[in-house]
C-alpha cells in the first residue's frame, strides 16, 4: 500500500489545456473519488497517475516514488476499466492469472492468489466459464479480481459501474466497498455519479473544467459546499439555489429574483451588505411546513413511501422539497415553508459566505 501526491498537475492535447494545475493529497489506505460532469478531467486525471498519458507539467508521487517517467507496468498499481477489458478466449481461471503469468509467478502463488481472489468475489462456481456466458455484475467482479491478485500498491477504478443497470450498481458499489475494507489498499475511483462518490468515499475531489473545486470528506461537502457549483453538484435531489439581493433595512432577508423574500440566518449579517447580490442555496429535505413563511405553489407531488417528494413554484422560482412525513398534499395546494438550514453565496464570485 502507498499513498499517492498530486502535485501541480497539468496535462494539454495540443492547444486544449484539460487539466490546469491538480494538487491532491490521497492518504495509504483511504478510498478516494474523483467526481464531476462528463469532460471536466477526471478518467484523464487517472490515466495520468496510471501512466496511460504523461503528464505536461507537475509531478506524480506513489509512496516515496516519482513515476512521470515510469511505465505503467512499472508503478505497481492495478486498474478496473468500464468496458471490463477480459479476454473472451480465456476462462475465469485464466483471466484472473493472466498478469501473474506475464509476470512470471510461480504456479503454486498463482494458483493461491486465484483462489483467494475467486472466494473474496463468489467467482468459485464461475471459475471454468467464458466471459460470453457472465452477467455484467458478474464480469466486473472478474475484473476486480484480475486486478486483486496483483496485490499494487494502488487500485484505479475508472466508471467500473457505468455499463451496469441501475440495481445493480446499488450492489456492486457495496461489494467494491466491502472490498476495500477487507484489503485496505489506496484506491482511486472516477464516477460522474454524485451518489455513488457519497456512498464510496473516504475523500471526494469534485472537479470542473480541469479544476478542483472543494476536496473533502463526504459530510464536509454536503455540510459547507465552498461554493454554487459544489452546492448544486453534491445532494440529490439537487439543493435549490434563488438568486437575490440581501435587504437589511427592513429585517434581514433576501429579496429573490423570482418573487418573495426569504428570512436569512442572522449569523450571516456580518458577511453581506445592503443590495449584495447573493445566491441562497436550501436543501430540498432542509424545508419543513409553516404557518408562515416562504408560499409556495404545488405542481407535483411524489409520495415514495418514506419521503414525500414536492415539486412547487416561489413566484417565478421553481423548488423542490422533501418531506419525511406524508403531508396530505396536491396540485395546485399553496403551503408555507421555512428552512432548518440554509447556504449563502455571492452573487459574483460565487464562492461561499460566512
Amino acid at each position: 500500500m502507498a499513498s499517492v501526491h498530486i502535485q501541480g498537475v497539468r496535462k494539454t492535447f495540443g492547444p486544449a489545456q484539460v487539466l490546469h494545475g491538480i494538487d491532491i493529497d490521497i492518504p495509504d489506505g483511504s478510498f478516494t473519488v474523483l467526481v464531476g460532469p462528463s469532460g471536466c478531467g477526471k478518467s484523464t486525471l487517472l490515466r495520468t497517475i496510471a501512466g496511460l498519458e504523461s503528464v505536461s507539467e507537475g509531478h506524480i508521487r506513489i509512496g516515496e516514488q516519482v513515476v512521470n517517467d515510469l511505465p505503467p507496468k512499472a508503478r505497481d498499481i492495478a486498474m478496473v476499466f468500464q468496458n471490463y477489458a477480459l479476454y473472451p478466449h480465456m476462462t475465469v481461471r485464466d483471466n484472473l492469472g493472466f498478469s501473474l503469468m506475464l509476470a512470471k509467478v510461480e504456479d503454486s502463488t498463482r494458483q493461491q492468489r486465484v483462489t483467494q481472489a475467486a472466494r473474496m468475489l463468489n467467482l468459485e462456481p464461475l471459475l471454468e466459464r467464458y466471459p460470453r456466458q457472465l452477467s455484467g455484475g458478474q464480469r466486473q467482479r472478474v475484473a476486480m479480481g484480475r486486478a486483486m491478485v496483483r496485490q499494487p500498491q494502488v487500485f484505479l477504478f475508472d466508471e467500473p459501474l457505468s455499463n451496469l443497470d441501475a440495481k445493480l450498481r446499488v450492489s456492486m458499489r457495496t461489494e467494491i466497498k466491502a472490498l476495500h475494507q477487507r484489503l485496505q489498499t489506496t484506491s482511486i475511483y472516477v464516477t460522474h455519479d454524485q451518489i455513488e462518490a457519497m456512498t464510496m468515499a473516504d475523500q471526494i475531489v469534485v472537479m470542473h473544467d480541469g479544476r478542483i473545486e472543494q476536496i473533502g470528506s463526504p459530510m464536509d461537502l454536503y455540510d459547507r459546499p465552498a461554493n454554487l457549483f459544489v452546492a448544486g453538484f453534491i445532494g440529490s435531489p439537487a439543493m435549490n439555489l434563488w438568486p437575490g439581493q440581501v435587504r437589511l433595512s427592513s429585517g434581514f432577508c433576501a429579496a429573490l429574483e423570482g418573487g418573495g423574500t426569504l428570512a436569512l440566518d442572522e449569523a450571516l449579517a456580518p458577511h453581506v451588505t445592503e443590495g449584495q447580490a447573493v445566491t441562497v442555496g436550501v436543501r430540498p429535505e432542509h424545508l419543513e411546513l409553516s404557518d408562515h413563511g416562504l408560499a409556495l405553489d404545488i405542481l407535483v407531488v411524489e409520495p415514495t413511501g418514506a419521503q414525500t417528494l414536492v415539486t412547487a413554484r416561489a413566484g417565478k422560482a421553481e423548488v423542490s422539497a422533501v418531506f419525511q412525513d406524508r403531508p396530505t398534499l396536491k396540485p395546485g395546494d399553496r403551503i408555507h415553508v421555512r428552512p432548518r438550514q440554509m447556504h449563502l453565496f455571492d452573487g459574483g464570485s460565487q464562492q461561499r459566505l460566512g
